[in-house]
Formats: structure tokens, sequence, C-alpha cells
């Protein structure tokens, strides 16, 4: 079962995404944890619809998510998928008296701890750690890991940290990318401010954008995805459903950017849920479809929770929608008017 693709060449290294991606979050025991059985039916259900793109990272589980996807990949040939993973932080096994990271939001995972390092050594470290998690001897693409304002709690620490990066592992993906290692670079981010801040100061060749060009925002239009389209930047949207409330619809207890949904984003989603609705669409294969639109999008990548998961965002993915939902969700004002579509 074949997936639809986007090739992309920038750097003189072709790879080529499935429009449907596979964010492997849930592989690290998010929010809830799950069988070594359970992620591996997750990757097989994913490859037999044609998923060809993963992406990864080491604070997906503190290296669990890692590990669960690499023993996955063995049994495929290299040449046959995406891989990309991500830099940034470190990890260490716990010493005694220590509480592991991430109580509270990875479940049953190892007994590590994470420390940020965005500078020269610690991208090259980071990079190699991954590797051994993976099994693997190479991946497609590195994305310099939650340069955000979400991450680090304030500008001035947002401000250190991107300097920190520019300084050396800036200078560490390039020399990566210039020796073949790697194939593409970029940042894998909760904002996109930080991204245009990026691209307007090195050369990026991705960025993977996570929960804010959705149905629910769509402010990245403003300045950045016309920089990265000037560019030929490529973009890949994480976070399609902003964590869960376009899937679920505008129920009590839905999420949105991983904490319960507003009660203003609640009654947005009505909206367009109702406008959905009139046309007959399911607004899970809205949401999935409409990043897609952009021309500087590669790939979209959910975070799929369950086999069943699995296969609604491969329906979304097959989805044909009518023309006139979109541009009665512009009249609406749900969306903006030069929002692609």
């Amino acid at each position: 079962m074949r997936l639809t693709t986007r090739d992309f060449d920038r750097t003189g290294r072709p790879l080529r995404f499935t429009e449907l991606g596979f964010g492997s979050s849930p592989l690290g025991n998010l929010y809830r944890a799950i069988s070594d059985e359970e992620a591996q039916a997750l990757l097989e259900r994913a490859w037999a619809g044609g998923i060809r793109y993963f992406d990864t990272a080491p604070l997906y589980g503190y290296g669990l998510a890692e590990e669960r996807l690499g023993r996955f990949l063995a049994g495929h040939p290299r040449a046959d998928y995406v891989l990309s993973t991500k830099v940034g932080r470190l990890l260490r096994p716990v010493e005694p008296g220590e509480a592991r990271d991430g109580l509270g939001k990875f479940f049953e995972v190892p007994e590590r701890k994470e420390r940020f390092d965005y500078g020269y050594d610690g991208v090259m470290r980071s990079l190699e750690a991954s590797l051994d998690r993976l099994g693997l001897d190479r991946v497609d693409v590195l994305y310099a890991h939650d340069l955000d304002l979400f991450t680090h709690g304030s500008q001035e620490a947002l401000e250190a940290r991107l300097a920190e990066f520019m300084a050396g592992g800036y200078r560490a993906l390039v020399e990566l990318r210039d020796q073949g290692v790697i194939s593409a670079f970029g940042a894998g981010v909760n904002e996109w401010q930080p991204c245009q801040w990026l691209a307007e100061r090195g050369e990026f060749d991705l960025f993977l954008l996570a929960g804010r060009y959705t149905l629910l925002e769509q402010e990245a239009l403003e300045s950045f995805l016309p920089l990265a389209e000037e560019r030929g930047i490529g973009i890949v949207i994480g976070g399609p459903y902003n964590s869960g409330v376009l899937a679920t619809g505008p129920k009590p207890g839905s999420f949105y950017d991983y904490r319960l949904a507003p009660q203003a984003v609640l009654d947005r989603v009505a909206q367009i849920h109702t406008i959905c609705e009139r046309w007959g669409v399911r607004m899970f294969e809205a949401a999935f479809q409409f990043p897609l639109r952009h021309p500087a999008v590669l790939s979209v990548i959910p975070g799929p929770q369950s086999v069943g998961e699995v296969m609604e965002n491969r329906i979304a993915a097959d989805a044909e929608l009518p023309p006139g939902l979109w541009e009665d969700l512009k009249v609406a004002g749900l969306l903006r008017p030069d929002a692609p579509v």
C-alpha cells in the first residue's frame, strides 16, 4: 500500500518523504506505557500502510523510542526509509538517590537524566549515542531539539541556548552534512519564531514545526513560511491535531498543547467541527490534510498511540476533501485568507 511522497533535494542528497510520517514519541511510553509487542505492532502497521518517514529523539522515553524504532528498522533495507532524530540533550544514568527525569509524563522508561547541550561536542556525542541506541550507522536528518520558549521557560534562557547552538552545535551539523554523514539538518521546535530566527542566521535545510501550523493556528504564515518557501527550506509538521483536540473534537478533557484545552480553544474547535460536519468530512481528516496544502510542507507526522490511530491517520492521508470546506472555514474566520488550500 503506497503513500504519496514528496521529494526534497536541497543538499544534493535527495530524500523522499511520505506525506504521512511516523512521530515516535508514543514509542517512548508518552502518557502511558506500552509493551515492546505493542510498539512492534504499531510500527508493523505503519510500514504496511506505506509510511517510510520515521522521526525520533533521545527525549522520547529517554532513549526507549530510539531503541524500539531501531530494532524494527533493522529488519528493513536502509535505503527504503528516511530517518530523523534530534540533538540538544545528553542522557546519563541516574545516580544513587536521584529520581529519573520525566516522571508523570513518560512511564516505565530507563532510569536516566537529561542535560541540555547545544554545543559542538554535545551534538557529536548525542549523534553517537543515538546511533548506538538505534543500532544503525547513519540517520538522514538531524534536528536541534526544543530551541523554544516552551522548553526553556524565558526569553533570556532561550537566547542563551540559541547563542550556544549557533556558536557550536550549528558548526557540528554543517560539518556532518558537508562530510555526508547526514543528508540534511534543521531544528525541531514548538514555535515558529525560533525557526525564523535560525533561518535568518544560517543555512538550514528543514524545520520540524510542532503544533504551530494547523487548523487552529496559522500565524507562521506571517513571515516564517514565506521565508521557508523562498529559500527552499522543507517543513515537516508535527502535532497536526494540536495534542489531540482536533482529533477528539471539542469534548471536556481534550488536550491542546500537551495540557487540558481551555474553553476558548474548545469553542473554536466546535466551530471547525460544525463546518466539517456540514461537508460530511471528519475533522481529523481536515486537520491532517490542511498543512499539506502549503508548498513548503513535505510530511505530516502524527504520533499514534495505538494501531487504530495508525489506521485512522492512513485514512486521513487518503482523504479527498471538497474545496468548499476550506472556503467556508475562511469565510467563518477560522482559516487565514492567505492560507494555501
